[in-house]
């Protein structure tokens, strides 16, 4: 193995564009590689472009009568009515519709390929990480799942055991419906709970199916959670259940939309948690997987001031290159930012926070929180599945 980490970056990937005033504006992920330039990482990992997902890999997950609309709508835009959630408003259609989505969903299967074979050691894409798209239709911004064929290639592969980890603040439901009855891959979500927030699921009750029974984990996070409460829920569910499950590689998705920022959720995290995670699903990777990491992109629509902040920490974490907290973003990049947006970028690689929080183990918990009451509902839900005390 060779041990270097691995960038997959196409700038045609800004293709996938739903339009002026959509959320998911692709600005996002320009200016990300942009800041990943502007601070050298490109020269610390391996930057390369695989082929867009074809007809036999989108097949893993996705129904032919699905890819065969995506096609359609992709050809004439202006016919999607809404079919297949194609031609609504959170996934209008648009002319290369097919061509983008599947471009996106090439380079997760290309990093999950690199990693299995050995090529690289880390693999990221953080143009992916669509985990809403479900078999036979879109959904939430996506169209095609990266998140779930990347999955379904390393099982292809060889792959007995898959870990995906998603902390994106929406339901990675896409990904848990793709591997629903499926043992051989454990799904964990923390995310903010579907009372408040799409796509209203997301229990802690909803765990797998028969003979799949706890390969499903649902940490649904009352909306307000800040960093404290949402690194403690992480410690306390994905690390004990990475280890029982004993996985050859971990898949994760770190959408950035659990910031305070975010205009889309109701979370209150800041950046600085966000690259902890990444840094804990690093060594998580490191120590139960021999290393084998996919890393992908998600959510996240706060499209300056956090999103390119947030990747560029995961590609750093992933290069080896870990940035301090407080470096200073590059001049030359917030002038970028301002070219293209006539916005303001912001100055440093932080937000200041001073990131402390209780271990569930050694802190115990309150049963009156409900921060407390929703990681016990899911350690309830699945710990005993894996042989693991609640």
């Amino acid at each position: 193995m060779s041990g270097r980490a691995q960038l997959m970056w196409d700038e045609a990937v800004t293709g996938y564009d739903f339009g002026p005033g959509h959320p998911m504006d692709p600005v996002r992920l320009a200016l990300t590689m942009r800041l990943v330039e502007a601070f050298e990482l490109d020269r610390a990992l391996r930057v390369t472009a695989a082929r867009p997902a074809g007809e036999s890999t989108l097949r893993l997950v996705h129904r032919a009568d699905y890819i065969a609309a995506v096609r359609a709508a992709s050809a004439h835009p202006e016919a999607a009515d809404g079919s297949y959630g194609l031609g609504t408003e959170d996934v209008p259609a648009f002319a290369g519709m097919h061509d983008a989505a599947a471009l996106i969903a090439g380079q997760s299967v290309g990093a999950a390929e690199a990693v299995w074979r050995g090529e690289a050691l880390h693999a990221v894409n953080f143009a992916g990480g669509l985990h809403h798209a479900m078999p036979g239709g879109a959904s939430g911004f996506c169209v095609y799942n990266d998140a779930a064929l990347a999955v379904a290639r390393l099982l292809e592969l060889g792959a007995e055991r898959v870990v995906y980890v998603d902390v994106d603040v929406h339901h990675g439901d896409g990904v848990q419906a793709a591997f629903w009855e499926d043992p051989r891959v454990l799904t964990i979500s923390l995310h903010e709970h579907p009372r408040t927030l799409f796509p209203q699921t997301g229990w802690p009750e909803e765990t797998g199916a028969p003979g799949a029974e706890g390969s499903a984990v649902n940490v649904a996070l009352p909306a307000g959670t800040g960093d404290a409460g949402w690194l403690r829920a992480f410690h306390a569910v994905v690390p004990e259940l990475v280890a029982a499950f004993r996985p050859q590689v971990l898949v994760t998705q770190h959408g950035a939309d659990t910031h305070f920022e975010d205009p889309l959720a109701h979370l209150a995290v800041s950046v600085d948690a966000q690259r902890l995670v990444a840094e804990a699903c690093h060594a998580l990777a490191h120590e139960h997987t021999g290393g084998r990491w996919v890393a992908l992109g998600g959510g996240g629509y706060a499209v300056v001031d956090v999103v390119p902040r947030s990747w560029t920490h995961l590609v750093a974490v992933a290069a080896g290159r870990p940035l301090p907290p407080g470096s200073a973003v590059p001049e030359e990049w917030r002038a970028e930012v301002f070219r293209r947006t006539r916005q303001l970028g912001p100055l440093r690689m932080t937000d200041g926070r001073t990131l402390e929080w209780r271990d569930f183990d050694d802190h115990g918990y309150d049963p009156a929180d409900r921060l407390d009451q929703a990681i016990l509902a899911a350690r309830r839900a699945v710990f005993p599945a894996h042989g693991l005390l609640p």
